[in-house]
């Protein structure tokens, strides 16, 4: 299933992994901010979310790492690029 797909049809959770400051600066409605380098550290909160997880970012890079350790641990997560991106597919019907 594709990112655009889930975020539309209101599967999973929408994760932001840029800076608390960056999330503050704007992020998608619903989301929430677990910077890249607390995942490690905060993995219990993450295997506790719903899936699939919805990662997002600036640009796509650091949500890129994040999908790559996660797919890693068995857990079902996307990687949807800018949280911009994310945001249109929101709004879309």
């Amino acid at each position: 299933m594709t990112a655009e797909k889930i975020i539309k049809e209101k599967r999973g959770t929408i994760v932001d992994v840029r800076t608390s400051a960056e999330f503050q600066g704007g992020h998608v409605a619903g989301s929430i901010n677990i910077p890249l380098q607390e995942i490690t550290s905060r993995m219990d909160e993450v295997k506790s979310l719903k899936t699939p997880i919805v990662l997002c970012c600036a640009s796509g890079g650091r949500s890129g790492q994040v999908h790559g350790f996660l797919a890693q641990q068995g857990i079902e997560c996307v990687n949807a690029g800018s949280w911009m991106d994310v945001n249109y597919y929101q709004t879309q019907k």
